[in-house]
C-alpha cells in the first residue's frame, strides 16, 4: 500500500514529537490528505473551539498518491478550524513539500497546543524534532526558507512556513512552500502563527516504494498521463497560458465580477490576462511571463514564472522584486485587478509578490480591498482613515494597501480581518461579497448559476475549488450545461463536490479533472493501495467526506441560513448589467431545497439518519 503508515504528533505546549501508527480503518474510508486529515480533526477537536486558541489543532496531510509517479502527485493539505470563517478549513498546496514529507516516511503531522516561544519542526526521514525559531520570527516566507536551508547546509530541504501576516493574525494568512506555492485560503497561516509555529522543514530520502501492484499502477499512471497530454485544457491550454487563459473567457460570458461585484464585465480584462503577460511591454520590450513551471510530478505545468518591469513605480527602489519569481494565477489577477477595477499588470504582479512573500491569500485580500474602495466611494471611509485615496482603479492604492496589510500597519490591520468583519464594522455588511465569511473567487454567481450554489454550500466558505462547475457550465467538461439556467444545477454541484473531495484526498491536483474523471483515478488508487477503489466507491468516499465536513460545521453553529449569498447576487436590483447574463441574478432560493434533497438532508440542511447510516458516519 502507498500509505507510509505513520504520523507525527507534535505537542507544542510540552515540546514533544512522537510517532504513531496511521489509523488504517480511517485511511480506507477517507483515503488521505483532505479526507483523512479532516477525519482526524473532527474526531479530536471540538467544533466549538476558538480557532486561534491552543485547543485548536492544525494538520499537514498527504495522500496515498503523494510522492508517487502519478501525474501531479505533489499535493498536501493543511486542515484546521479556520479563523476567517469559524468553519472547517482545508487548504491545498502543490510545489514539492508534500512529496518530500511523504518520502521522509510520513503521511501526516498533527500539531497540538501552543509553544511558549517560536519554533519550527525539523524532519529528516525518521528524525523529527522541534527547533528554536526565535531568529526566524518576523522574517518573510522567502527569508525564512533561505535561512533554514543555510542553517541546515542543505539546499534540498523543503520548507512550509508563514510570513509576518501569519504571525500578526491576518485572518486570511496563508501557509507557503517553495517560495510561491500556498495553502492559501481560510486563514490556516493565522492558526500556525497563533501556535508560535514558524515552519516545517523536511528532507526525505526514502522515496515511496510500497506500491501494492507496481505493474498495474504504472500502467494506470501511463494511461492517465496520455489522457492529460491529449486533452485541450491540460495538454495545451494550461501549459501555454496557465490559469490566466480564463480571464478573457470569463469576461466574454459576462461572469467576471468587477468593482466588488457592482459590475460583471471588466473593460480592462485584456490588460491583465494571459495574453498581456505574454506580450512585450512598451517600456522595455520584454514580456512579463518568463516561462511556465511544474510542481512535483506534474505533466501539466500551469505555473507561471514572471519578471517585472524594473522601471515600474512599485519596485523602482526595491531590487528584491526584480528577479524571476512566481507569476500571476487567474484568481489572484482577478482579485487584485478586476475586483478593484485595476488594469495595471505590473501593479498586480507586485501585490502578488507581497502576498507570496509574507503569506496572505490574494483572493480574500483583493476582494476585501474591493469592499474598501466601494465604502470609500460611498463616503463611509475617508482618506484619513485609509491613508490614501481609495478609488476604484487606482494601482497606487492597491500597492499601498498590500504593503500595509502584509506588514500589519495602519488600515491594513482592518483589511487583515477580512471583508465580512470590516463591512459590518462600518455599517454595511451587505457589501461583503462572501459566504460563511470567506470571499468569493473570480466567477460571478449571477451569470453562472451552479457556481453560485457551490459558493453558498461550500463547507469552507465561498470557494470554487470545492465544486468547480465552471468546467461544465463554461468549458463543457465533461458535458456542457447552460450557465444561465438553474435547472439541474443542484445535482451537478453535488456531483462535482463529491468527486472533488475524492481527488483532493488522493494527493493529486484538482486540475487533472479537466481531463480525468473518477474512472481515471480509480485504477491508480487500486494499483497503489491494497483497496479496491471502484468508481462507485470513490464517489461514496467523496460524499462521506462532504457530509463529515458538513456535520462539523453544524456542530460549530452553522445552519441552513449560512448557505447564503449577498443580496447583490440574489435580487433583481443587483442583476448583471451587461453581456450575455444581463438581467440575471442567482436563483439560490429555488436551487437550495433541491440541493438538500439531492444530498439526503432535511429541510434545515442536516444529514438525515438514513444518509449517515448509508455513508457510515
Amino acid at each position: 500500500m502507498s500509505w507510509a503508515g505513520k504520523i507525527l504528533r507534535v505537542n507544542l505546549t510540552a515540546g514533544t514529537v512522537k510517532s504513531e501508527p496511521l489509523n488504517m480503518e480511517w485511511a480506507r474510508d477517507y483515503i488521505g490528505s483532505r479526507g483523512l486529515g479532516s477525519k482526524y480533526l473532527v474526531e479530536e477537536v471540538a467544533a466549538t473551539v476558538d480557532p486561534l486558541s491552543p485547543d485548536n489543532k492544525i494538520i499537514w496531510a498527504t495522500g496515498p498518491l503523494t510522492g508517487t509517479m502519478a501525474s501531479t502527485g505533489g499535493r498536501y493539505t493543511v486542515i484546521t478550524k479556520g479563523p476567517l470563517t469559524g468553519a472547517i478549513a482545508c487548504s491545498n498546496s502543490g510545489g514539492y513539500w508534500g512529496a518530500e514529507f511523504k518520502m521522509a516516511g510520513w503521511d501526516m503531522v498533527i500539531f497540538e497546543g501552543k509553544s511558549p516561544k517560536p519554533v519550527y519542526l525539523y524532519v529528516n526521514d525518521d528524525v523529527a524534532e522541534l527547533r528554536d525559531a526565535s531568529h526566524l520570527w518576523g522574517k518573510s516566507v522567502w527569508d525564512t526558507e533561505a535561512a533554514i536551508k543555510t542553517g541546515l547546509q542543505d539546499p534540498l530541504t523543503r520548507v512550509s512556513s508563514i510570513g509576518k501576516a501569519g504571525e500578526n493574525g491576518v485572518l486570511f494568512a496563508a501557509v507557503v512552500n517553495d517560495l510561491h506555492r500556498a495553502a492559501g485560503r481560510s486563514g490556516v497561516g493565522a492558526v500556525m502563527g497563533s501556535k508560535n509555529l514558524k515552519a516545517i522543514a523536511v528532507r526525505g530520502t526514502k522515496g515511496v516504494g510500497n506500491i501494492r501492484d507496481p505493474k498495474a499502477f504504472m500502467a494506470a499512471v501511463k494511461a492517465g498521463k496520455k489522457v492529460l497530454a491529449e486533452n485541450g485544457v491540460t495538454g495545451t491550454g494550461l501549459p501555454a497560458m496557465g490559469t490566466q487563459v480564463l480571464m478573457s473567457v470569463i469576461n466574454e460570458v459576462g461572469a467576471l465580477p468587477t468593482r466588488n461585484h457592482r459590475d460583471n464585465q471588466f473593460e480592462g480584462a485584456k490588460d491583465i490576462g494571459a495574453e498581456a503577460m505574454a506580450t512585450p511591454r512598451k517600456t522595455d520590450g520584454k514580456k512579463q511571463l518568463v516561462t511556465n513551471q511544474a510542481c512535483f510530478g506534474c505533466t501539466i505545468a500551469c505555473g507561471r514564472i514572471s519578471k517585472m518591469d524594473e522601471t515600474h513605480f512599485t519596485i523602482q527602489n526595491k531590487p528584491q522584486y526584480r528577479g524571476a519569481n512566481g507569476g500571476l494565477e487567474y484568481e489572484a489577477a482577478w482579485a487584485l485587478g478586476a475586483a478593484n477595477g485595476v488594469n495595471d499588470l505590473e501593479a498586480l504582479q507586485y501585490a502578488n509578490l507581497l502576498c507570496n512573500e509574507e503569506g496572505i491569500d490574494p483572493i480574500s485580500f483583493g476582494a476585501t480591498v474591493g469592499a474598501v474602495m466601494e465604502l470609500f466611494e460611498m463616503g463611509v471611509l475617508t482618506k484619513e482613515q485609509i491613508g490614501i485615496d481609495a478609488k476604484f482603479g487606482s494601482a497606487q492604492t492597491l500597492a499601498f494597501l498590500a504593503e500595509e496589510t502584509v506588514n500589519g500597519r495602519g488600515f491594513g490591520k482592518e483589511i487583515g480581518q477580512g471583508s465580512k468583519r470590516l463591512c459590518a464594522k462600518y455599517g454595511h455588511p451587505e457589501l461583503s461579497m462572501s459566504s460563511k465569511g470567506q470571499e468569493f473567487p473570480a466567477y460571478d454567481g449571477r451569470a453562472i448559476q451552479g457556481i453560485g450554489l457551490a459558493y453558498a454550500t461550500s463547507n469552507r466558505g465561498g470557494c470554487h475549488l470545492r465544486g468547480y462547475t465552471i468546467a461544465s457550465e463554461i468549458l463543457g467538461i465533461p458535458v456542457k450545461t447552460d450557465p444561465l439556467e438553474s435547472e439541474g444545477k443542484p445535482d451537478l454541484v453535488k456531483a462535482f463536490q463529491d468527486a472533488t473531495a475524492a481527488f483532493d484526498s488522493s494527493g493529486l491536483c484538482i486540475f487533472t479533472t479537466f481531463a480525468w474523471g473518477l474512472q481515471d483515478l480509480a485504477p491508480q488508487l487500486q494499483g497503489a493501495c491494497d483497496e479496491e477503489y471502484t468508481i462507485e466507491e470513490l464517489a461514496k468516499v467523496g460524499e462521506r467526506i462532504w457530509n463529515m465536513e458538513r456535520e462539523f460545521n453544524n456542530r460549530a453553529g452553522f445552519t441552513h441560513k449560512d448557505d447564503s449569498l449577498p443580496e447583490r447576487l440574489t435580487s433583481a436590483a443587483g442583476a448583471c448589467k451587461t453581456g450575455p447574463a444581463k438581467g440575471k441574478f442567482n436563483e439560490l432560493a429555488t436551487m437550495l431545497p433541491k440541493y438538500y434533497a439531492a444530498r439526503g438532508w432535511d429541510a434545515e440542511g442536516r444529514p438525515t439518519a438514513a444518509t449517515k447510516e448509508r455513508l457510515g458516519l
